[in-house]
């Protein structure tokens, strides 16, 4: 579980197919300063650009703290991750603790779809993106003012078009500087990964739906309303 607030970004440094069983081991460099891996034991989970993997190996010393993560073939079709080259710069978040405040929104790290950059805009010190998803399902969770992650992080929808399939997000000036996506441009993609909230209530409803249709109880909340509206009109 993560909270979408980046705590640190890293650079590409190695990319390693494995011919065995077709994955990737990433090998990511910190900054110097980083103490990103001071609390850090092999297996914990790291969230890179918003995908849940697991360190494999690490370094945490100056002057080059690094770690490994494997990235198993699944996840490459999924996700952004196997755009990435040398160089390539990524957010990092660490697995949340029970004492960390949720500064975002929860996050598991399981990317639902990618997105596409479609439009830059300036706004002041501010920047808006326009997105439009690879897989449109993912639009119904999509809502005004709620939050997604993109990369990662935890952003603000500020516009959401279903009919034209895309939303928007505002990056302030200081978030502008402390994650990667601001720095990409049109035509480059995002991981997406949606409220996972809005799952959860989606099944919810459509199992009390079935449940109602297989009892023959029906929908006599729905019968009321369109009596309701019926006479409304006729009167």
């Amino acid at each position: 579980m993560f909270t979408g607030i980046v705590e640190e970004i890293g650079e590409v440094t190695t990319l390693n197919p494995n011919s065995s069983d077709g994955g990737t081991t990433l090998t990511i460099t910190l900054p110097p300063t980083s103490t990103l891996l001071s609390d850090c034991h092999l297996g914990d989970s790291i969230a890179i650009n918003g995908v849940c993997l697991t360190v494999t190996t690490f370094t945490p010393s100056p002057p080059s703290p690094s770690f490994t993560v494997g990235i198993a073939p699944e996840t490459l079709r999924l996700t952004n991750l196997g755009s990435l080259t040398p160089s390539s710069r990524v957010n990092l978040e660490r697995a949340v603790r029970a004492d960390t405040r949720m500064g975002g929104h929860f996050v598991q790290g399981h990317v639902d779809t990618t997105a596409t950059i479609v439009s830059k805009t300036p706004d002041g010190n501010a920047i808006t993106f326009r997105f439009a998803p690879k897989s449109k399902e993912v639009l119904r969770y999509v809502v005004y003012k709620g939050f997604i992650a993109l990369d990662g992080a935890s952003l603000t929808v500020t516009k959401v078009n279903d009919e034209e399939g895309w939303w928007e997000v505002m990056l302030i000036a200081y978030t502008q500087e402390k994650i990667v996506t601001a720095k990409k441009e049109v035509g480059e993609t995002v991981n997406v990964e949606v409220d996972m909230t809005a799952k959860y209530v989606e099944k919810s409803i459509q199992g009390y739906l079935a449940g109602m249709m297989e009892d023959g109880q029906g929908f006599p909340w729905l019968q009321k309303t369109v009596e309701r509206i019926v006479a409304q009109g006729f009167s």
